[in-house]
């Protein structure tokens, strides 16, 4: 039997992290545009890696851009879709992993819906040069590297009945308290 957390503990815990995480990422985005902004590239290290300030009307890749309402439809989605599993996933050790990814992947989504309703764009600055990747963000570090996680963890470390208690759970019309 695994041990019990007190979902208050839990929420509150969550709440807090939530709203460190997403400091962090305006304070860096502030910090982007304050020293990068019109500024020629800071390169960390040659060829590889280097700070770009780019004003991002789009999504990943360029895709979408100028399309803000999209962006802001699809957060709420799904802001509402972890939130409700985040209140009924049963209050265990073992479901923790789980709830620290939605909570960096909220975070994420809620940093850059900051930027998209606040700028009208997302301010990205971390840029790998050496494979071309798309410029990027803290909240994109939070989005994309939760999600592999909370992947990872549902294919290889829960097992088939700790995937039927959660979507027990879930499927239950009260928030779970136990």
């Amino acid at each position: 039997m695994d041990r019990k957390i007190r979902p208050s503990f839990s929420l509150v815990t969550g709440i807090v992290c939530f709203i460190l995480l997403t400091i962090l990422d305006q304070l860096t985005k502030e910090l982007a545009v304050l020293r990068l902004k019109n500024q020629a590239p800071v390169i960390l290290v040659q060829d590889v890696f280097q700070l770009y300030y780019l004003e991002n009307h789009g999504a990943a890749f360029g895709i979408l851009q100028g399309k803000q309402i999209v962006f802001v439809i699809i957060t709420v989605v799904i802001l509402a879709v972890i939130i409700f599993f985040y209140a009924r996933i049963p209050f265990v050790k073992k479901y923790r992993a789980i709830r620290v990814f939605l909570v960096m992947i909220s975070a994420g989504a809620i940093g850059n819906f900051i930027d998209r309703i606040t700028q009208g764009y997302v301010v990205d600055f971390f840029y790998f040069n050496l494979i071309d990747f798309p410029i990027f963000n803290v909240a994109d570090i939070y989005v994309t590297c939760a999600t592999i996680l909370l992947v990872l963890t549902v294919l290889f470390q829960l097992k088939d009945d700790d995937i039927s208690e959660i979507l027990q759970s879930v499927r239950s019309r009260k928030i779970n308290t136990n």
